[in-house]
């Protein structure tokens, strides 16, 4: 079985999970199969650690030693030990800079602190929808520079669709060479440290594991999922993908809606 052992590994939204937030059964029953035959599922996400848990334990993880790649692999964990078994975070000197900017463009700002989502400036309906979609609790705080005083796996920035682009470009300029600035949703504006995207954690995880590139299986839709399709050993992009993981895919799956996962797990692993 090891012979021929892949690494498969998910995006959450508009990937593993249908346009409901829900693992279909066909979806399930084929993840399990897989883990019962040896195979490794990891979950690749740009929400924190309590946002994919509730997937995490769905999935079984925990009992087949499956992986959770949490802030867009700022940190990793074995489900089956709970142990961090990598980290990176933004150095904490870059906090005033990018508070800074969002307060001078009106725009949001929120970090993660366990299961709270923190920010200083107001709560708006992206930030409202980030702490929802991950079951955690929001709290505006008033002295923000004071209260994050500590490295921060990842920040998310919050803007409207059409002037997040802009700001993207603007914030990777001002932050380069350092740290990655990239959206995951049209108005989430992601900023990791350099060195921290879902390919590079991936190949670390597969360095822990002893296995190769050639072994993985990486599948997504959003544009904070391209480095992971372009590593696979396949590169799969969802029919709902964005055109340009599309573009940088081996293959093309189902849509999220439809069980894409199902096919590929047919086509490549059984």
């Amino acid at each position: 079985m090891t012979e021929n052992k892949k690494l498969l590994v998910l995006d959450i939204d508009g990937t593993l999970v249908n346009s409901k937030k829900e693992i279909t059964p066909a979806t399930l029953e084929h993840l399990l199969k897989i883990q019962e035959l040896g195979h490794i599922v990891a979950l690749a996400s740009g929400r924190p650690y309590p946002g994919m848990k509730a997937y995490a334990n769905q999935l079984k993880l925990n009992e087949y030693g499956g992986y959770v790649l949490s802030f867009n692999g700022g940190k990793v964990i074995n489900c089956k030990t709970g142990e961090t078994v990598f980290q990176k975070a933004i150095p904490n000197s870059y906090l005033k800079t990018i508070y800074d900017y969002a307060v001078a463009h009106g725009i949001g700002m929120v970090t993660y602190k366990e299961d709270v989502v923190l920010t200083g400036t107001e709560i708006d309906e992206y930030m409202e929808y980030e702490a929802r979609l991950n079951s955690m609790v929001i709290h505006r705080v008033d002295k923000f520079l004071d209260e994050v005083d500590f490295d921060m796996t990842k920040c998310l920035l919050t803007a409207p669709p059409d002037k997040a682009a802009i700001y993207e470009e603007e914030l990777a300029n001002l932050l380069a060479p350092d740290l990655n600035v990239f959206r995951s949703e049209p108005y989430f504006i992601e900023i990791t440290i350099k060195g921290v995207d879902k390919a590079e954690s991936i190949n670390k995880l597969v360095g822990i594991l002893g296995m190769k590139q050639e072994d993985t299986i990486c599948c997504g839709d959003g544009f904070n999922d391209l480095t992971m399709v372009q590593y696979g050993g396949v590169g799969v992009a969802m029919d709902n993908a964005q055109q340009i993981v599309k573009d940088n895919a081996d293959y093309i799956t189902a849509s999220c809606d439809e069980d894409g996962i199902v096919q590929v797990i047919k086509e490549f692993i059984l």
